[in-house]
């Protein structure tokens, strides 16, 4: 396994880096409660630190994991309830910065190697939308001004891209139209050619009905 403090001593390594250069550095893929409260530290003190959470991470835990299905395989690995209660907190209080999908595509023979064989990772474009509007604005963690923007405005921010994340004039003509009512069943095939999600039968709420790049649709529903 990947014990949290494998975690969270690298990214108090980090931290510590940043502070004795004057650098930015990004968490990714926050897991733990102890790299949360590290965060939060650091922003505290007024260190250049900003991170991310998967839905994954803020919607399971390891109680979730059903046999040994390695759909629930993932790095790093799904930890206790606390930890998935501490990056809600981390994410409505501001210490987490965004969301990323860690979408990571593997077919379907290789999962079916178990959890000691099979490679990590689990998709996650198709979801991470609806994840968020179900589990943290569905039960009044966030608005869904502040959802969105943890998938739009807050990644333009923390990558610098200019005319990205905004809906201003001038702007980069790249829009998801979302429907926030619709509900659905995750299917067992995606758009994906990969089908390695452990959200598979779980109800959500909020679907992208569109996609818009550079002005024109490339996908809608």
């Amino acid at each position: 396994g990947a014990p949290w403090a494998a975690e969270t001593v690298m990214v108090l390594r980090d931290i510590a880096l940043a502070e004795l250069t004057g650098a930015h550095v990004h968490i990714a893929h926050v897991s733990a409660r102890q790299s949360v409260a590290a965060v939060r530290r650091a922003k505290e003190r007024g260190l250049s630190v900003t991170a991310e959470a998967a839905p994954h991470h803020f919607c399971l835990c390891d109680a979730d994991i059903t046999g040994r299905d390695a759909d629930f395989k993932m790095n790093p690995p799904l930890r206790a309830a606390e930890d998935r209660r501490a990056l809600q907190e981390g994410l409505a209080d501001g210490t987490i910065d965004a969301v990323a999908s860690d979408h990571a595509p593997h077919a379907p023979g290789k999962k079916a190697l178990g959890l000691g064989a099979a490679p990590v990772g689990i998709i996650g474009l198709e979801t991470s939308l609806a994840l968020v509007l179900t589990v943290l604005v569905g039960r009044k963690m966030l608005d869904r001004r502040r959802a969105i923007g943890l998938m739009s405005t807050a990644p333009a921010r923390i990558l610098g891209l200019k005319g990205k994340g905004s809906l201003r004039p001038g702007s980069d003509a790249d829009v998801t139209v979302i429907a926030p009512e619709v509900r659905w069943t995750v299917p067992g095939r995606f758009l994906s050619k990969s089908r390695n999600s452990p959200f598979t039968g779980m109800r959500l709420q909020g679907r992208a009905r569109a996609t818009v790049v550079g002005g024109r649709i490339v996908h809608a529903l």
